[in-house]
């Protein structure tokens, strides 16, 4: 069972094993705990890079 947390001001928290079908049409079997942009600032999307910190971004 797949869990996903919002973090205040970060990313999505994801927790579980799924499948990440990116624009790319590449499919990413993903496993444990994945974080994934929401600010948009991250250099590494879908995933995040910690780029919030250094963004105005508290949604």
């Amino acid at each position: 069972m797949e869990n996903v947390k919002i973090v205040k001001g970060g990313p999505y928290v994801v927790t579980g094993d799924f499948k990440l079908n990116m624009l790319s049409g590449e499919v990413k079997d993903v496993t444990g705990k994945t974080y994934l942009c929401r600010c948009g600032y991250s250099s590494n999307k879908p995933f995040c890079d910690g780029a919030h910190v250094k963004s105005d971004f508290d949604k």
